[in-house]
């Protein structure tokens, strides 16, 4: 099992930056890939970032120069600048277990951008 608790979040103008943070407990070591997420009102969750235990790193191309995405041991972070209205959405951390394959999530945190 892995826990995921996202934060940093809030309100921010367009052409800011925000933070994003992961933190993960649990079966820590059998985690293959982390990632974030995003669900914008009204649309489906799509994908933002992800990082390998090798560390590679993909990117949706909508956040590509924008957005970077990192980890240090059990955080998993996510680096914000440029920021844009539609990049407003409920941002989700995302772990997969090496072996089962499992996915888990964390709760969300909310993004705001103000034009």
């Amino acid at each position: 099992q892995v826990q995921l608790v996202e934060s940093g979040g809030g309100l921010v103008q367009a052409g800011g930056s925000l933070r994003l943070s992961c933190a993960a407990s649990g079966s820590i070591s059998s985690i293959n890939t982390m990632g974030w997420y995003r669900r914008p009102p009204g649309a489906q969750r799509e994908l933002v970032a992800t990082f390998t235990n090798g560390g590679t790193t993909d990117y949706a191309d909508s956040v590509k120069g924008r957005f970077a995405i990192s980890r240090n041991k059990n955080m998993l972070y996510l680096q914000m600048n440029s920021l844009k209205p539609e990049d407003a959405a409920v941002y989700y951390c995302n772990a997969v277990q090496r072996f089962s394959g499992s996915r888990y999530w964390g709760q969300g945190t909310q993004v705001t951008v103000s034009s």
